[in-house]
């Protein structure tokens, strides 16, 4: 196995003291502005599995263990969660806060994020909350509020260079998967459709929820059509409605996540942006 350590501020001192924990030694394999370090022939025990993610947790520190010969070139298909994932909001927060009820919905979505709520209640439950906002709150979200998440941008740059195909799937709205679809240059994009009826929305989605088992139908139905298996695609997320598409994945991704959805996945970025991914299947 190879072993990744990444990092945005780690001391290379605090990188030593951990591979040595491990009994590996690290060699620095930092590039493009990403710090990081890789230990080859690495075999660990459960007990240092433990030391070491306790380790790198103290020290800011990302780490991922991984077969050797897992490269970014054996994968066909990205697919990425938005909210909280490809972008640093949830859309919907914001939505309600064009109505005063930014805690009230940021509340259920967390709870349904952690795996709490069940996801097509949680999602009813938001949007009945915003019935009568103008639907000009949805264009101020995304002027306004919506960022990338840290290390997107490159992240894709390299995606796209190696040949892989892109997928946006949300349980959030097409208003803004459409919008980041075209201005990425994504491939393909799924979500939740708002209704809206003389520019004010109604408080309902447009035909089905894009819950946990459509966003794996989605993944499953792309691959299909690129004629690829699913354990060719690396699949992103950050919340419990995340985890049925990622536990077909040949790579699961946890950004910045739920600790149900990082205790799960392939591996976790904690600290380090979005890009990487790229370090660890350099």
């Amino acid at each position: 196995m190879k072993l990744t350590l990444q990092s945005l501020n780690a001391e290379h001192a605090a990188i030593e003291r951990i591979s040595t924990l491990i009994g590996a030694s690290a060699t620095d394999i930092s590039d493009a502005g990403r710090h990081a370090w890789r230990c080859d022939n690495v075999t660990l025990s459960d007990a240092q599995k433990a030391q070491l993610d306790a380790a790198c947790l103290g020290a800011g520190v990302d780490y991922a263990l991984q077969p050797s010969n897992r490269r970014l070139s054996g994968f066909k298909l990205l697919a990425m969660d938005m909210d909280s994932t490809l972008i640093t909001i949830e859309c919907i927060d914001e939505i309600a806060d064009m109505q005063g009820l930014k805690a009230q919905v940021a509340a259920i979505t967390e709870a349904a994020m952690r795996g709490e709520l069940e996801f097509n209640e949680s999602l009813t439950q938001r949007v009945a909350l915003l019935k009568g906002l103008h639907a000009s709150a949805l264009q101020r979200v995304y002027d306004e509020r919506l960022q990338l998440s840290p290390g997107a941008e490159p992240m894709l740059a390299a995606i796209k260079a190696a040949g892989i195909k892109t997928l946006l799937v949300s349980g959030g709205f097409t208003f803004f998967t459409d919008r980041m679809k075209a201005k990425l240059g994504l491939d393909y994009a799924h979500s939740n459709v708002l209704e809206i009826v003389d520019d004010k929305l109604t408080g309902k989605v447009v035909g089905g929820i894009v819950n946990a088992d459509e966003k794996r139908n989605t993944v499953e139905r792309v691959c299909t059509e690129l004629g690829i298996a699913p354990c060719q695609a690396i699949v992103m997320g950050d919340g419990a409605n995340d985890l049925n598409m990622m536990k077909i994945a040949g790579l699961s991704v946890a950004f910045r996540a739920k600790p149900v959805v990082r205790a799960q996945a392939s591996v976790a970025l904690n600290f380090v942006g979005l890009d990487g991914i790229l370090s660890i299947l350099a």
